[in-house]
């Protein structure tokens, strides 16, 4: 019991510094560390490695899942520079983007947040509407970025992340070819 309220004040204190932190930035924090909430992954996070170990993530639950009137591209400047391209999406009402949907606490949240350098960093929140494979609608959040004019290729170790992924969660077969179809970089 001493134990639990202990940590629930912890919580509690960091809760409000990262409130503090993501008004600095000009973001508002919002709901409790226990809220639920949908993350859409479409990039490395698809894959296990990178969502569960990488990012040390433990979601309560994933399924299949895909964005309407967004389109798949890989814009943005890796490391090396020039030499891979992550993923981003941007807005295209005759496209859809398939990626994996984690139920996981705002806390988790703020954890992916610090991982992916948000906010401040390259990416910033996207709420949308997404759909799971079996058809409801769930509001999730996600990451979108400014990206270049120009598409580039991603890795052959980051796009083997998305291929991988994509089919340790089954996501639909016209996915899967399309992600077979990305020239990684040489």
């Amino acid at each position: 019991m001493i134990r639990r309220v202990f940590r629930q004040r912890v919580v509690n204190r960091v809760w409000a510094l990262a409130a503090l932190y993501y008004r600095l930035r000009g973001v508002r924090l919002v709901g409790k560390p226990a809220d639920e909430v949908w993350y859409f992954a479409f990039g490395a996070n698809l894959h296990d490695s990178a969502f569960r170990q990488r990012r040390g993530m433990r979601p309560l639950e994933w399924r299949a899942g895909r964005i309407a009137g967004y389109r798949l591209r890989f814009n943005l400047d890796g490391r090396p520079r020039g030499r891979a391209a992550p993923a981003n999406i941007v807005p295209d009402p005759a496209a859809e983007v398939w990626g994996v949907l984690y139920r996981i606490t705002r806390a988790g949240l703020l954890h992916l947040d610090s991982t992916e350098g948000v906010p401040g960093g390259r990416y910033r929140h996207l709420w949308i509407e997404a759909e799971d494979s079996g058809g409801a609608r769930l509001q999730a959040v996600t990451y979108i970025a400014d990206g270049n004019a120009e598409d580039g290729n991603p890795s052959l170790r980051y796009i083997t992340l998305l291929r991988d992924g994509a089919r340790a969660h089954e996501l639909p077969g016209d996915w899967l070819r399309f992600l077979e179809s990305v020239r990684h970089a040489e």
